[in-house]
């Protein structure tokens, strides 16, 4: 923060929504590609440009643009979207004395292998549902925050699931239930606790399996096993369990935060005003999501005293 004139300044710059796809070709000839949307917002001493008409100190936006283009050139093998953001962000802190914290999100659009009787395609790709996100946060003394997640996750089940045992006032319609549809669209983050850049994991692809992991484990604890299932009380319920599973299986996860709207799919009755031409038995249903029902929470762990 700086001041001037008796007024407080906050200021930072930076590129968004930067499109850059990237294709690498293995020598047995198979294709592996990613698209990313990328956006980068510098934290920098650059104060002069606003006030005294100085730009000699501002790291242009299109130069910006044009880094992202130059990394993914780089990168001669392929790299996940968090390593990527890292060394986007390592880049504008170390190459411009100006820079103090680079701030990198990326959304990656869901190009998945096509599979042709069976056998997976050398260089075919379809657009798949959910996107994996990163935002990561690098300072110039090499201190690091990752943040990745999912969006767009869509998950239904058409049983176990209830709701019951709710306040009730003079405005409540909703009826308790032990058997409905349960449809959510997942949104969620996890904290890595990773804090330096030089003590990531060197592994290859290694946050590409970690977010494939996850988004597993996320869907396993909604669905339940697959004969059985496993019973929701609430959407609440599930979303705590989801977060809590995630924090229990992964040691290098600090924290969960997860949106889950609760997607309506309403009971159908025929009826006039005396009697019900067609009866509603737990098979029709309108589907709608305006409104919706909109629950979210965060989950971490509790800092030891010792």
């Amino acid at each position: 923060m700086n001041e001037f004139e008796g007024l407080n300044i906050e200021q930072r710059h930076g590129k968004a929504r930067v499109r850059v796809a990237r294709v690498w070709r293995s020598k047995q000839g198979r294709h592996f590609m990613v698209e990313w949307n990328v956006s980068i917002s510098l934290l920098s001493d650059c104060i002069n440009a606003y006030l005294q008409d100085d730009n000699s100190d501002i790291v242009a936006t299109d130069t910006m643009k044009n880094t992202v283009y130059a990394k993914a050139k780089e990168c001669s093998n392929q790299v996940s979207v968090e390593e990527f953001a890292i060394q986007l962000a390592k880049h504008f802190v170390s190459y411009y004395r100006q820079v103090t914290s680079a701030i990198v999100n990326i959304v990656e659009k869901p190009w998945e292998r096509v599979h042709i009787d069976g056998q997976p395609h050398e260089h075919g790709f379809k657009l798949g549902s959910e996107r994996h996100t990163t935002e990561v946060i690098v300072q110039k003394s090499g201190a690091l925050q990752i943040t990745s997640g999912v969006e767009g996750l869509a998950v239904l089940k058409t049983t176990k699931s209830g709701f019951e045992g709710f306040i009730r006032d003079k405005y409540t319609v909703l009826p308790d239930t032990r058997e409905r549809i349960l449809a959510t669209e997942v949104t969620g983050s996890w904290r890595y606790s990773y804090e330096s850049v030089f003590n990531i994991p060197q592994k290859s692809l290694y946050f590409t399996e970690r977010y494939l992991d996850v988004k597993k484990v996320l869907m396993d604890t909604f669905f339940g096993c697959p004969k059985e299932g496993v019973y929701s009380p609430s959407v609440q319920s599930t979303l705590y369990q989801m977060a809590k599973v995630v924090l229990s299986r992964f040691h290098d996860v600090s924290s969960v935060k997860l949106k889950m709207p609760n997607l309506h799919f309403l009971p159908l009755n025929l009826s006039t005003k005396d009697n019900i031409i067609v009866k509603f038995e737990d098979d029709v249903y309108l589907p709608t999501d305006e409104p919706h029902g909109s629950i979210e929470a965060s989950l971490s762990h509790i800092p030891s005293k010792m």
